[in-house]
């Protein structure tokens, strides 16, 4: 499977500028599985979504479904939504034929005061799509290893993030850490440029289960990487060397 990431240089709180420059990126290759984009690729990471958020199946939603459909491939990034009176950090995967999958951002991140406008989600979500398993994950979750254990029960991990340049060690640290720990593939998005709080450099990487990088954004430019992820190279690995088999067990409560 044939994987693209863009490390997109976010305007703030302006989607239509956005839509059109993933649309644009996205027509430019002939050809690709899967197209992932930042967290809140359409506005920017805004904690004070009032005015911003857009409703389940607003306008972002309406162009990943049909640039999808248009280019035969899947498009997984996350949106500020709103819902029933409530605010989610709500991960897309939408299918080439039509179908929408999500995951509600879990572990809102407190220091930057998204706990305070936003509902976390209680659900892990993993996608099946063209014979892999995806882990949905959102920025923050990624430092919460419990929650992306593997049970055997996907192949590759999808983070979609707004990551700043401060901290960017720990992003890339812990992303290589992930892919050893679950035997799986990493697929890691993160922006650049800045908002009204950070600055990002981004560090965007598709990563093997031995926690080497098949394929990686330059920092501070805004561009794309892509990467084929073997399942037969995976499915291998993990007979030749099942680490999880000696997992430890548990259960979240």
């Amino acid at each position: 499977m044939k994987i693209v990431i863009l490390q997109t240089d976010i305007h703030w709180t302006n989607p239509a500028a956005n839509i059109r420059h993933a649309d644009e990126i996205i027509s430019r290759y002939a050809d690709g599985d899967l197209f992932v984009l930042p967290e809140m690729f359409s506005t920017g990471f805004c904690t004070q979504p009032k005015g911003v958020a857009e409703t389940d199946g607003g306008e972002a939603l309406q162009w990943m479904k049909r640039k999808a459909a248009e280019r035969g491939c899947a498009i997984a990034g996350s949106i500020a939504v709103e819902e029933d009176g409530k605010y989610y950090n709500r991960f897309y995967f939408v299918h080439p034929d039509g179908k929408v999958q999500h995951y509600d951002k879990k572990h809102l991140f407190t220091y930057g005061g998204e706990h305070k406008q936003y509902t976390h989600g209680t659900k892990r979500v993993i996608v099946s799509y063209r014979g892999i398993r995806f882990l949905l994950q959102v920025c923050y979750d990624l430092r919460f290893p419990v929650w992306s254990r593997n049970r055997k029960d996907y192949d590759a991990i999808l983070y979609v993030a707004s990551w700043p340049t401060p901290r960017i060690g720990a992003w890339k640290t812990l992303l290589r850490a992930r892919a050893i720990e679950n035997q799986c593939y990493v697929i890691a998005v993160n922006r650049v440029g800045e908002d009204p709080a950070c600055q990002y450099c981004g560090g965007s990487a598709i990563i093997n289960p031995y926690g080497e990088t098949l394929a990686a954004c330059e920092d501070d430019t805004a561009c794309e990487a892509e990467a084929v992820i073997d399942m037969n190279e995976l499915e291998g690995f993990r007979k030749k060397f099942p680490v999880l088999d000696d997992a430890d067990g548990f259960s979240l409560l």
